[in-house]
């Protein structure tokens, strides 16, 4: 299940994964359901008919996952949720540090997943009911080489500032937030918080896989 869940969050991410263009000036901020049409068309443009050059250059694609996804995800917000109880006894240095070391370590884990993506395989359905501030969620279909359809869910939240920032991404219905905080929390209860982050600085998605290899072992 985390294999699936991870090859489905590159694509889809950070996962929710788990960065986006840079957001269209509009008279009003964009709507949820506008921000992920936003994020799959610069996909389109991105990748498609780009894989053998991104291939051959690691950082350029980390480059082009950063300016897709970091400006609508709410990284620090996300890192919170992540952290779960952990995120009360921090500093918020520690809280910056681990995100910023968390969200690196995602878009080098799951990049070269974005290397399979072509054009159109993220259809965004039709938005219904009201915009809940807090807590709004927007749904995609993911088309998978085999042609089934994958059931992709962002979750929203809207800022301070007025504008609205993705900060979860639900693959049929398994949360990439819950899914990693179960693993953060087992990690900093064997070690420290410092340690995890300072092991995600210097090991990146090698931390990861360690993570996802001893959740799956339990």
């Amino acid at each position: 299940m985390l294999r699936t869940f991870g090859s489905i969050l590159s694509t889809a991410v950070l996962v929710a994964a788990l960065g986006f263009a840079s957001p269209v000036l509009r008279a009003d901020p964009a709507t949820p359901e506008q921000v992920v049409q936003t994020i799959a068309d610069s996909l389109d443009k991105a990748v498609d008919g780009h894989q053998a050059e991104l291939r051959g250059d690691r950082e350029k694609l980390i480059d082009v996952i950063d300016d897709i996804f970091l400006p609508h995800f709410d990284i620090d917000y996300a890192s919170i949720l992540v952290l779960g109880q952990n995120a009360r006894s921090a500093t918020p240095e520690q809280r910056s540090r681990f995100a910023k070391a968390f969200y690196k370590s995602i878009a080098h884990r799951y990049g070269e997943g974005l290397l399979n993506y072509t054009r159109g395989r993220v259809r965004v359905l039709p938005f219904k009911g009201d915009l809940n501030d807090k807590r709004t969620i927007v749904r995609t279909q993911v088309v998978l080489d085999d042609g089934k359809l994958l059931a992709v869910d962002y979750a929203f939240r809207k800022t301070r500032e007025g504008d609205w920032k993705a900060y979860d991404v639900i693959i049929e219905g398994i949360s990439y937030i819950t899914n990693y905080r179960n693993q953060v929390t087992a990690e900093i209860a064997k070690t420290s918080l410092d340690a995890l982050t300072q092991r995600l600085e210097t090991q990146g998605e090698k931390a990861l896989e360690s993570m996802e290899a001893t959740q799956k072992g339990n």
